[in-house]
């Protein structure tokens, strides 16, 4: 894959051309292509802020503004007003946000997960004076989908991938964690992945099947492992100089905005990762898609510890505190599905008594 980068010439453009002459244009980027699940989300923010507003929304999906740290330091300079990026790339700005990169610690269950990213206290409480001190206001942050390994040769166990040279964001904690499952980290942006692959330069990367189907990993891989270890975790975010000034009833718009997008995503996935395997297997019948047995993963989950005690390392100053929020957070929503399961058994108790 290729990007454009954004030259000095074409950034005076946009600021130019999008800034102070169009006070009420919202300028949005983000790490995938329009048709993919950033992008999905973004499509329904700007729908929702221009249906409600005088305001425009314009969109940037990945490669027109340059790679996921050109985006961010345009959103922090106040270029751009908001910014779609995953805690895989600003854990090395906020290195807290790296919690989610400690394999097995995201629920499986799918409503348990999307209730964890509505309600969660780390998420609402503890991160935005994380993101704030770093220029920006958190808005939300959602899941996209189960992350998969996608590599040159069959694994089934950490032994399988000794030696294998496997592509990470540049994020510490996936680097120990990939450590961990016996790989070899490789940090390197997107736009490269699909080429070094191709030319052996390494023999795997992660990502959720949607991903995996619209980039054509397939193509330079021949395998595709479901570990369990993971679900990729995005973050919205706001310039946060650009959303204080806003009036309250802007904020409220925006906030509505975010709200209505979560929910129009969350529904947008259902059946997501089936149907992109399923367009892989069309477009590639060779390829072999494992899902390991719970006893194939315990090697893998047997890591998750470790690399735990590495998050409390180097996590930051409020590593602890978001951990064992994060923690109290899942038993929340975990305990929370039992209760609701519980009471639903028991009143078809009670409906087959009368």
């Amino acid at each position: 894959m290729t990007y454009k980068s954004l030259t000095a010439a074409s950034l005076v453009a946009l600021i130019m051309g999008a800034g102070g002459a169009m006070a009420d244009t919202w300028r949005y980027a983000f790490e995938e292509a329009m048709e993919e699940v950033q992008g999905k989300f973004a499509q329904k923010f700007k729908e929702e802020i221009e249906a409600n507003s005088d305001h425009e929304v314009q969109l940037f999906p990945f490669g027109t503004l340059g790679e996921s740290a050109d985006i961010m330091e345009q959103a922090q300079s106040g270029i751009l007003q908001f910014v779609d990026q995953s805690p895989g790339f600003t854990g090395a700005l906020i290195p807290e946000a790296q919690v989610f990169f400690v394999p097995y610690l995201l629920p499986a269950d799918q409503d348990e997960l999307v209730e964890f990213f509505r309600s969660s206290k780390t998420i609402k409480e503890l991160f935005p004076p994380l993101y704030a001190d770093q220029g920006l206001e958190l808005l939300t942050m959602f899941p996209e989908g189960e992350v998969m390994m996608t590599t040159t040769n069959e694994v089934t166990s950490p032994a399988d991938l000794n030696e294998v040279k496997f592509r990470v964001m540049t994020n510490p904690l996936l680097v120990e964690g990939y450590k961990a499952f016996g790989a070899t980290p490789t940090p390197l942006p997107w736009g490269e992945v699909y080429g070094a692959l191709q030319t052996g330069i390494i023999q795997g990367q992660e990502n959720p099947a949607f991903f995996i189907e619209s980039t054509k990993m397939y193509e330079v891989t021949d395998y595709i492992t479901r570990a369990g270890h993971n679900n990729f975790t995005t973050a919205v975010m706001a310039n946060k100089e650009f959303f204080d000034g806003l009036p309250d009833e802007d904020k409220q718009l925006v906030q509505d905005a975010i709200a209505a997008s979560f929910d129009y995503i969350v529904d947008y996935q259902d059946g997501l990762t089936e149907t992109s395997l399923e367009k892989i297997k069309e477009a590639k019948p060779s390829i072999t898609i494992t899902n390991l047995t719970e006893e194939q993963r315990q090697p893998f989950r047997d890591t998750a510890d470790d690399v735990e005690q590495q998050f409390l390392e180097i996590g930051g100053s409020q590593a602890q505190a978001i951990l064992d929020q994060m923690k109290a957070d899942l038993d929340a929503v975990s305990g929370g599905a039992a209760d609701a399961e519980g009471e639903a058994d028991a009143d078809a108790e009670a409906k087959a008594e009368n």
